[in-house]
């Protein structure tokens, strides 16, 4: 069995390839993406329908509802899940998707993650009341870890009392030894290449079909089913449409603010792509295919 991983930012045609690849080697794919793993959340997240999947079989995609917990831990047991099933069936596997820093992550590996008592999270719930001495006590104990860290970040701060209560040691200390294990690794990496401003149009119609094609429809569900909390619900195209739901803005605005933070993610993920994933293969897509097929 080979493993191959397409990388590209949204609406850059990896879905596409990916399927196109592998009806061509008999591979199962696997979908790195952020809102595609959701049922129900289908126009918003793009994710391939039924027929264009063409009877590939996916993971990744429809695994969840979106008011039900999900981590980057959620992708390692699905690429588990995917390898051993395409190992089973002597097939290849291809991972596909925007969101590349769950592709990083199965590379480095995670942290053990600890259990944390309701106890303590109570304790911490208090500490952070006042952020910044919570912040000089970490200063004083882990100058390693504050080094890293802004005065600011609470999410960073909170992690880093949460190892310290439930396991006595400072951070440094504690991810010393306690090493990230990787699930991959030698895995060949391609990146499709595409010019921005064609990519910038290529959002625009997407996002102008999403809109014909029921996107108001679903966020109106989704929001009446499961409400604005779950994290989803913040996600790009998502928190347009509760804008114009709210009659903040009309359909154009709504085009508009959807294909500008698109872009926007767009360039984020090409950036993130430029700077982890070193060794990996940048073509335009008509030689990224000639370029896989000569792998299999």
């Amino acid at each position: 069995m080979k493993e191959i991983a397409i990388l590209g930012a949204t609406a850059s045609g990896k879905t596409g390839l990916a399927i196109e690849i592998a009806k061509k080697v008999d591979a199962n794919i696997l979908s790195l993406d952020s809102l595609s793993i959701y049922k129900e959340v289908d126009i918003v997240s793009a994710k391939p329908t039924v027929e264009e999947r063409d009877g590939i079989k996916h993971f990744g995609i429809d695994e969840l509802y979106i008011d039900q917990y999900f981590s980057v831990a959620t992708f390692f047991d699905l690429y588990k899940k995917a390898k051993e099933t395409s190992l089973q069936e002597g097939k290849h596997l291809i991972i596909v998707g925007g969101t590349s820093f769950y592709l990083k992550s199965m590379i480095q590996g995670l942290s053990v993650k600890l259990s944390v008592s309701e106890e303590t999270k109570q304790q911490i719930k208090t500490k952070l009341l006042d952020l910044s001495s919570a912040y000089s006590y970490i200063e004083k104990i882990d100058p390693i870890y504050s080094a890293k860290v802004s005065s600011t970040d609470s999410y960073r701060i909170e992690k880093w009392y949460e190892i310290y209560y439930e396991s006595g040691q400072i951070a440094t200390e504690y991810f010393l030894q306690n090493e990230k294990k990787s699930i991959i690794s030698d895995i060949p990496i391609f990146d499709i290449l595409v010019d921005r401003e064609a990519l910038r149009e290529k959002i625009s119609q997407r996002t102008m079909i999403m809109i014909e094609h029921g996107l108001i429809d679903e966020i109106f569900y989704l929001e009446k089913k499961y409400g604005r909390t779950p994290t989803p619900m913040g996600a790009i195209g998502i928190k347009e449409t509760l804008l114009f739901l709210d009659g903040k803005i009309d359909k154009k605005e709504l085009h508009n603010l959807i294909t500008i933070h698109t872009a926007q993610l767009a360039k984020r993920q090409e950036t993130f792509n430029n700077s982890q994933f070193s060794k990996r293969i940048k073509l335009l897509k008509k030689d990224l295919n000639k370029n896989i097929m000569s792998i299999f």
